[in-house]
């Protein structure tokens, strides 16, 4: 069943979306063809394939792809299918290998993608050329990298990357520049977990301010229960600091926490002011020792302004949200239309302390591990509106909390008079729709 521009548009209104935007399969198969086809999806970072024939595996959206640095040392992404009979190639996550070679028949491909070898290839018609490009593993027609972080997008033109982020770069500027030396990599695993449910009820729930004081209640009792003269190796601590902060009345969210939001769908959570409740305080050796380091490599100067910028959930559209403060990145997979994956990942900091990197794991655990106290709530909540959906309930879904409060922002996007505001669903909706129509429904409403 196709899905008419004009039914789109009428899913969309004012503080408000048709529940069919999330429960509706055909609309969801539109998804991955006008947004996962045509935007920039990360697809990984350049610290997964360091060295000549390292490759990683992933997705953009349902279709299987690999990240690949070539001899030439240039980082390509390929399409993970073979052109004989259409096996997947690589199944490993990850690894290293001098070629691609399909275990059904024995295609051989090289690291870009081109056929290299063909078992019995006498048998094969007389116009079979396996020179032909069609005969590849195909590219994916653009691939960019932003300070490490690669996005690729199979529309052959378009926006570049740059132009696509705008002013969210400077979240993953963020993440960059808190490395003393200047990189940081990919380490200590990943953490996968599933949910059934849209891909969108993800992104719509990292930048909510209004729901741990009743999501999270358990975790926050236990937090606030809990000594803190109890013996712990010191990591515990960031645990309890984050629960406890879910805690925070209405007050503090709408005084001291901000949402800001840009073109294209992107976002982020963030302080006003100087935050003591989640950043390491400098009676904590371990930020002390980081602190000297950024200093030592930076300047004074230049460390204060790279550690006064407090920004928790950065969501760049449509597949990635990320905490640069704790070196957290998490990739969202859609498989159906009730059905998500979510990839977490953790970064070191090159140049700062060991510890530091420990303290990040910690926080993994605490955040994005299947057994943490925080995770398991919102999947529970993604489970439940998937189920909720189902019902013959209302077909209007409220998004307009702080709707007539949002106010313009000096960088070209919105934000909400204070964190509590939806403007961030709103902004991605806005941009859902311009994807989903081609742009046509923007230029209208402009």
């Amino acid at each position: 069943m196709s899905v008419g521009e004009g039914e789109l548009v009428q899913l969309i209104e004012p503080g408000r979306v048709h529940r069919r935007v999330y429960t509706d399969p055909a609309i969801f198969d539109l998804e991955m063809a006008r947004i996962f086809g045509t935007a920039w999806i990360y697809v990984g970072h350049e610290s997964q394939v360091k060295n000549p024939g390292d490759y990683f595996c992933t997705r953009i959206g349902r279709k299987p792809v690999i990240m690949v640095r070539g001899p030439d040392g240039e980082v390509r992404v390929i399409h993970n299918q073979c052109a004989h009979r259409g096996a997947m190639v690589v199944a490993l996550e990850q690894g290293n290998a001098p070629e691609f070679q399909c275990c059904y028949h024995g295609w051989t491909y090289h690291l870009d993608g081109r056929l290299k070898a063909v078992p019995l290839q006498h048998g094969y018609p007389r116009e079979f050329d396996p020179a032909d490009p069609k005969t590849s593993m195909l590219q994916v027609p653009r691939v960019e990298s932003y300070r490490g972080f690669v996005f690729a997008s199979e529309a052959p033109d378009g926006p570049d990357l740059t132009d696509s982020l705008g002013y969210m770069a400077t979240s993953l500027d963020d993440m960059v520049d808190r490395a003393p030396d200047g990189e940081i990599e990919v380490a200590g695993g990943v953490f996968k977990h599933t949910y059934d449910g849209n891909w969108k009820l993800y992104f719509e729930n990292l930048c909510d301010a209004a729901h741990p004081l009743f999501t999270h209640r358990s975790s926050i009792e236990a937090a606030q229960q809990q000594s803190d003269a109890a013996h712990s190796d010191g990591t515990g601590e960031i645990a309890l600091r984050q629960m406890r902060q879910n805690g925070a009345p209405y007050s503090f969210w709408e005084s001291q926490v901000g949402i800001w939001t840009y073109p294209n769908g992107h976002s982020f959570l963030g302080d006003y002011h100087d935050d003591a409740k989640l950043v390491a305080a400098m009676n904590d050796p371990t930020f002390r020792d980081y602190r000297g380091a950024l200093e030592a490599k930076k300047g004074k100067a230049r460390t204060d302004e790279v550690l006064a910028v407090r920004r928790w959930n950065s969501t760049i559209y449509p597949n990635i949200s990320f905490m640069s403060q704790f070196q957290q990145l998490r990739v969202v997979h859609p498989i159906a239309v009730d059905r998500t994956v979510v990839h977490a990942y953790t970064f070191r900091l090159k140049g700062a302390p060991e510890r530091m990197f420990r303290n990040a794991i910690s926080f993994a655990n605490t955040v994005n591990g299947t057994g943490s106290l925080v995770l398991t709530d919102d999947l529970e909540i993604y489970n439940r509106i998937g189920i909720g959906l189902a019902s013959e309930g209302t077909e209007w879904l409220q998004v307009g909390r702080g709707f007539t409060s949002d106010v313009p922002d000096a960088h070209g996007g919105r934000r909400g008079k204070n964190s509590t505001s939806e403007v961030y669903i709103r902004n991605m909706l806005d941009a859902w729709l311009a994807y989903m129509t081609n742009g046509r429904a923007a230029q209208a409403a402009a």
